[in-house]
């Protein structure tokens, strides 16, 4: 009987811990900005990302070179990613053939709920569901959503917390491509 009078507190100490992980990755842009190492990123060459997607396919971040890709860590379960979501579906289709979306899953062990979002809220982009562990290190991912937007060459251009709108996107895109920027460009 002793086993039993403990289960209460021992579920008491993980519903504490669930509910501050989700306080720690859904913490408001803002407060995340001013401690965010992932922003060393910006300006050096995008770590590299390999994985299985939900299609079964490999993807390799290195075999973009040549086009902008947007890396996105989301989870189905976080309400900016599902508010945001729209907004990546706009920025790939009008930029197809330009960009490549690709989507760094959180919740990889629930395939079946990650194939029912992007059925349901669109998204034809790769969605890495296993084998990327690492990738989160590497981008120093300290909550989802974050977006990593890489430039042609391969450098992380900028980097986004919460949501991020097509609008922002392209117009980073024109800023690091010269086009667009007040006194830039067309001489």
């Amino acid at each position: 009987a002793p086993m039993n009078r403990r289960a209460p507190a021992i579920a008491a100490v993980v519903g504490v811990a669930v509910l501050a992980l989700v306080v720690v990755l859904v913490i408001s842009p803002s407060e995340r900005q001013q401690s965010d190492p992932g922003r060393e990123l910006i300006g050096n060459v995008a770590p590299a990302l390999t994985g299985t997607t939900l299609t079964g396919d490999r993807f390799d971040i290195d075999e973009h070179r040549g086009q902008w890709v947007l890396v996105n860590f989301f989870a189905t379960w976080c309400p900016p990613c599902v508010e945001e979501h729209p907004e990546l579906v706009a920025f790939s289709e009008r930029n197809r053939g330009e960009v490549q979306v690709v989507s760094v899953a959180y919740d990889s062990h629930e395939l079946d709920r990650v194939r029912k979002f992007f059925a349901e809220k669109g998204g034809d982009w790769p969605v890495i569901t296993g084998g990327a562990d690492g990738a989160t290190i590497e981008y120093r991912v300290k909550g989802v959503p974050e977006s990593f937007l890489v430039d042609p060459s391969g450098t992380v251009v900028t980097k986004y917390n919460g949501g991020v709108t097509a609008e922002e996107l392209e117009a980073a895109m024109a800023a690091a491509s010269g086009e667009g920027v007040p006194g830039g460009g067309g001489t």
